[in-house]
């Protein structure tokens, strides 16, 4: 007698470009608020990265379960995020360790844009969130990445949200047209 493993439903993917474009618009705001507190001194600020663990947890732990898997950028992407087998919003053990992960490499990422200017192999430090996220290119049956595969999450799109790219690609579709006349 042999187990096999019932495939998981057929989800809506999600293209990987409005996975950056979501990510990118919530670490600009959690990068923003931690930004405040930098100064003005060479290296890494303990109370900067406090607050920038705290804010991102915040933002993709605490904002995620409250409304139904969807981060700022999730919801103006019309995104959510899921559990692979139940399909529904994961609980908060599986958020917090899901973002443990991505969180760290977005806290590399910021700490390498903080200090480029005066210490361009920074810039490696990127690659943590880059081996990371890369993985999800090369998923062409569930678009995971390393941190939804060990968290059993997915990203799929969803009817809730505020269609920002496709409120972006009609204002430059007019404008291309105004453009030409």
């Amino acid at each position: 007698m042999t187990i096999e493993r019932i495939p998981p439903p057929n989800y809506p993917r999600v293209e990987f470009g409005r996975r950056i474009m979501a990510f990118g618009i919530d670490f600009l705001i959690v990068w923003l608020v931690s930004s405040l507190l930098g100064t003005s001194a060479l290296g890494i600020q303990f109370l900067q990265i406090f607050v920038f663990a705290i804010a991102w947890l915040v933002l993709r732990v605490v904002v995620v379960y409250n409304n139904q898997g969807q981060s700022l950028g999730r919801y103006a992407l019309d995104m959510r995020v899921l559990e692979v087998e139940r399909g529904r919003v994961p609980d908060l053990q599986t958020l917090l360790k899901r973002e443990a992960i991505i969180g760290l490499g977005a806290l590399l990422l910021a700490i390498a844009l903080s200090n480029i200017i005066r210490n361009p192999t920074a810039i490696l430090l990127i690659l943590p969130l880059a081996i990371d996220c890369g993985t999800a290119v090369s998923d062409t049956q569930l678009r995971q990445a390393l941190h939804d595969r060990y968290a059993r999450t997915i990203i799929v799109s969803a009817r809730r949200g505020y269609s920002l790219d496709i409120k972006v690609k009609r204002m430059l579709e007019t404008l291309q047209r105004n453009v030409r006349r």
